[in-house]
């Protein structure tokens, strides 16, 4: 019952009357150490009352129940030193950790939790100290590895075609390998190795990934920005293409440029990932995720709608006429890519000035190019720009969280010898088995000075105007109302510069 209060405490709006109840709760706890203590029963979730406040966004409550946790080691003067509990902040031992059960709650107010003492200081020690060091290496990593794939499907085993062309369109001059003809030479053994390198990193990605969806479950897994939820989808997908293509080889089985263009299109965009390692480039990718699965996707059931009408229409209009005169709509797929490609303006309307064109295409033209191009671009365009005014005034906190989020999941995959857990053990000043972060702070006296000084100079300001003001409404029957402004003005304005002269002279004798 006791621990049930303390989870409804974490979530009470009131934040000072929460604090005093969990302190006066925690005063009746028998066992205040150790497993049986209340604050660190568990929830149905999982979840420790403190925990429960990170993941709630109460920042109160998370610092007061810091303050609790906090050891003072020493201090001498302005400087201080302050020993911090870690044990459930750290992911390092923690199945389901603090900093991870931040990143991926969808509340605004948990992330600022990353900005507060302990957590600021813990993961800036593990994103410099480990995080950006493996993350740049497996950047460079991944590049190469990309590279190797590339150069594989560039130099793919060809033959010419044997066979007769079976249309005047057809201009295919080259014609997959059977498996027995693949690996003949020597530049065909060294695409080989390439090959064997490539179908290994597919099945290591694989293996990396299942597991984390079994543990985390496919909605929160792929749902979840911050995560890279979008960029695990196509580094999966990526993979499936990739031992796809290798069946189609092995199998002499052709069609294998499908799969492969899929491989490569996916390969390369994942290298976007890697742009959250660097404070310039990882808003940007935010940008583009919410971009894509927001404002894109509900953008393109419109597009969807107008396109397949209109190429529809076209498709119509020209079923009848010479394709060899104006082939863009010769059949309804080409109808259906050519009116995509007018609906982005990548090309201009199709025209025949030596044929007469049907009458009934300008009028269908003249009608796409107001909707789509004046009106639903222009609608994308505006819903985009909103979509970067709130990503922009939120990019500093959200590349916090991805930093956040990179360093969990390294810390994670990375074997421990690589990765050794950050703090102090409170063995050595006698505090038990946990873990301790120690942080040197500094108090500038000379901060409060300068408080204490700036308010006592407004509060002269006030006195100095309200007494000339006093002494304005006194005289103000024989003065006229301009006399009066003007005359407020200045006295205003005297008194100020006097109160600062005075100020300043105070400041520069403590100084």
């Amino acid at each position: 019952l006791g621990n049930t209060v303390l989870h409804i405490l974490v979530l009470q709006p009131n934040k000072t009357f929460a604090c005093h109840m969990y302190s006066l709760i925690l005063s009746y706890d028998k066992s205040k150490e150790g497993p049986g203590s209340l604050e660190l029963i568990p929830n149905n979730e999982g979840l420790s009352p403190f925990k429960l406040a990170g993941v709630e966004g109460n920042t109160v409550m998370f610092q007061y129940l810091m303050q609790k946790r906090k050891q003072n080691l020493w201090s001498f003067g302005p400087l201080s030193t302050v020993l911090y509990d870690i044990t459930e902040i750290d992911s390092w031992a923690e199945d389901q950790s603090f900093l991870e059960l931040i990143v991926s709650t969808k509340k605004r107010e948990a992330r600022q939790i990353l900005d507060l003492t302990p957590v600021k200081e813990l993961v800036s020690l593990k994103w410099n100290m480990y995080g950006r060091p493996y993350f740049c290496f497996l950047a460079l990593f991944y590049i190469l590895y990309m590279v190797c794939f590339t150069m594989c499907c560039v130099y793919r085993p060809l033959k010419p075609r044997t066979g007769n062309r079976t249309s005047s369109r057809d201009n295919t001059i080259y014609v997959q390998k059977m498996l027995q003809e693949s690996y003949v030479a020597y530049e065909d053994e060294l695409r080989l190795v390439g090959e064997l390198i490539t179908v290994i990193g597919a099945v290591v990605i694989l293996i990396l990934e299942i597991p984390d969806i079994l543990r985390v479950g496919a909605a929160k897994y792929f749902g979840q920005t911050i995560l890279g939820g979008p960029f695990h989808i196509i580094v999966i997908t990526y993979a499936c293409m990739i031992l796809v293509t290798m069946v189609m080889r092995l199998t002499s089985t052709t069609g294998e440029v499908v799969p492969m263009s899929f491989a490569l299109v996916l390969g390369w965009c994942n290298v976007m990932y890697f742009a959250r390692g660097f404070q310039m480039l990882g808003p940007f990718t935010i940008m583009i995720q919410k971009m894509i699965f927001g404002d894109l996707m509900r953008f393109c059931w419109l597009m969807a709608v107008v396109i397949l009408g209109f190429a529809s229409a076209f498709y119509i209009i020209f079923q009848t006429e010479n394709p060899e005169n104006l082939g863009q709509f010769y059949n309804y797929p080409m109808s259906l890519f050519t009116t995509f490609e007018l609906f982005l303006t990548i090309i201009d309307g199709p025209a025949n000035y030596d044929v007469d064109l049907p009458f009934m295409y300008s009028v269908v033209y003249f009608a796409f190019a107001i909707i789509a191009t004046l009106l639903m671009l222009n609608l994308l365009i505006a819903m985009m720009g909103d979509t970067h005014w709130r990503v922009a005034h939120e990019q500093d906190e959200l590349w916090r969280a991805q930093v956040v989020a990179t360093t969990v999941m390294l810390e994670r995959k990375l074997p421990r010898c690589l990765w050794p857990r950050s703090g102090i053990c409170g063995r050595e000043f006698g505090l038990g088995d946990r873990w301790y972060l120690r942080i040197e702070d500094r108090v500038d006296p000379n901060k409060h000075k300068m408080m204490r000084y700036t308010e006592a100079f407004k509060a002269q300001d006030r006195d100095n105007y309200d007494k000339g003001s006093e002494k304005l409404e006194t005289n103000g029957d024989t003065l006229c109302k301009k006399e009066l402004s003007a005359l407020s003005l200045s006295l205003s304005r005297s008194t100020s510069r006097t109160s600062s002269h005075r100020g300043w002279e105070i400041l520069r004798r403590n100084t």
